[in-house]
């Protein structure tokens, strides 16, 4: 069954080796969080996921990597500097803050359960500020993106132009956003630093109904066929007084997380807000001429983004499981093939040094296709455990018959069954079990 308490992830993710605190010998920084050894495979995963399916799989589809830091003028065609914000009000009582738009009782506060001591609430903007430059000053001003759309869409005109591609068509990006949340909870689901993998799909206004339903589906699809149960995923359409300000509909995909369901994904329709205020902003043209109607247009945009880290989190929590094996409990992260941080583990029976040579071939025939794991360190059943728990797909074993026979003994995370495999048919198998 998946986790059902936040605290039996967390847990696993320090002692295995996913997921640290940041700067934790100094205390820890909050809500920032370093992703160790198997952390930073599997949130790779994670994005080389989305990857395949949004650019690999697809032929109207590119891929591009905007900068970081971006001038004032982006942020405030897009409206940013205006509206990027939330309510904020300080208990005068215990001097804690938070955000007015999240108390369940907006007379009452949360932490020292005062009544009527909350200050005037004032809007904070969320994006981070800095310099840029040797000189400070208003006319050094920059700011670290907040979300990676407006990259593509400052980059519409050009990417139109060098991929020669037409409406409907996409723009992606993955990549490091940051927002200074005023109240940063729940482990890795809220922080001041993120992944985010957006797609900005450029469409002729009059299809942007047909394409914003496509995605919605498309996108509840995803999650699914990499795990997820669909008991688990919820597409929730905002209310009237949720949308942003640049969205005339927004859906969100939602996972059941320990503490309710909560946004995954956002899919918005966009309409042509963005393109108009960067082209009204800038004085560049960014539109497109269909010489088939002899129409110039600006496209529509539906835009489906998703943040890499809340993502990996959901799916340690849907794949986190308990069983019983020969009479012992063991834990074992049911991870889809292409999101394990390690796809095989090469496990020698033994250290000694007739043995070691031929293991170390067999990671190295494997390492070739595949990330693998290799460890000598334990006894085997021990071994095994610890491959259960960090999720690694199949267990290739080395043993002595090995050296006579040519072959090793592959074991199955899920179903813990072991077959044995002629080495020089390995590859072939380990593809066949995984897929891919």
């Amino acid at each position: 069954m998946p986790a059902t308490d936040l605290d039996q992830i967390v847990s696993l993710c320090k002692r295995r080796g996913f997921v640290y605190q940041s700067a934790e010998i100094y205390g820890g920084f909050r809500s920032t969080y370093d992703y160790g050894p198997l952390g930073s495979l599997l949130l790779r995963n994670v994005k080389e996921a989305w990857l395949r399916s949004i650019v690999q799989q697809r032929d109207d589809v590119v891929l591009i990597d905007a900068a970081v830091l971006s001038p004032p003028q982006v942020w405030q065609a897009s409206g940013h500097l205006a509206n990027f914000s939330d309510p904020l009000v300080d208990c005068t009582s215990c001097k804690q803050r938070f955000r007015l738009d999240k108390l369940e009782h907006p007379d009452t506060c949360p932490n020292c359960g005062g009544k009527q001591t909350f200050t005037e609430a004032r809007e904070f903007n969320l994006m981070f500020k800095t310099q840029a430059g040797p000189v400070e000053g208003s006319g050094a001003d920059a700011y670290l993106r907040p979300e990676t759309a407006q990259g593509m869409f400052t980059n519409f005109g050009q990417v139109l132009q060098t991929s020669r591609k037409k409406p409907p068509f996409g723009i992606a990006q993955v990549g490091k956003s940051f927002r200074n949340e005023i109240t940063p909870q729940n482990w890795i689901f809220r922080t001041r630093e993120f992944d985010q993998m957006e797609l900005e799909f450029f469409v002729p206004p009059a299809d942007s109904a047909h394409w914003y339903e496509y995605w919605c589906e498309a996108r509840m699809n995803w999650y699914i066929d990499l795990g997820i149960p669909a008991e688990m995923l919820q597409l929730r359409p905002h209310d009237e007084d949720e949308l942003s300000h640049y969205s005339t509909g927004t859906s969100d995909v939602e996972f059941a997380f320990p503490w309710g369901f909560d946004e995954l994904e956002g899919i918005a329709q966009r309409s042509d807000y963005d393109l108009k205020q960067h082209a009204e902003h800038s004085g560049e043209k960014l539109d497109y001429f269909d010489p088939q109607t002899n129409e110039r247009y600006v496209p529509y945009v539906i835009e489906p983004a998703a943040g890499a880290t809340r993502t990996m989190a959901a799916f340690l929590l849907a794949a986190y499981d308990e069983d019983v094996v020969n009479d012992d409990k063991r834990t074992v992260l049911r991870l889809h093939p292409r999101l394990a941080p390690y796809k095989i583990a090469v496990l020698p029976l033994s250290k000694k040094d007739t043995l070691t040579p031929l293991a170390h071939e067999v990671r190295e025939l494997l390492a070739d296709r595949y990330m693998v794991d290799y460890d000598e360190t334990q006894n085997i059943g021990k071994r095994y455990r610890r491959q259960d728990e960090i999720g690694t797909p199949l267990a290739v074993t080395v043993d002595f018959d090995s050296l006579d026979d040519n072959a090793v003994t592959i074991r199955d995370r899920d179903t813990t069954e072991q077959v044995r495999v002629p080495i020089d048919e390995l590859l072939a198998t380990v593809n066949d079990r995984l897929g891919f």
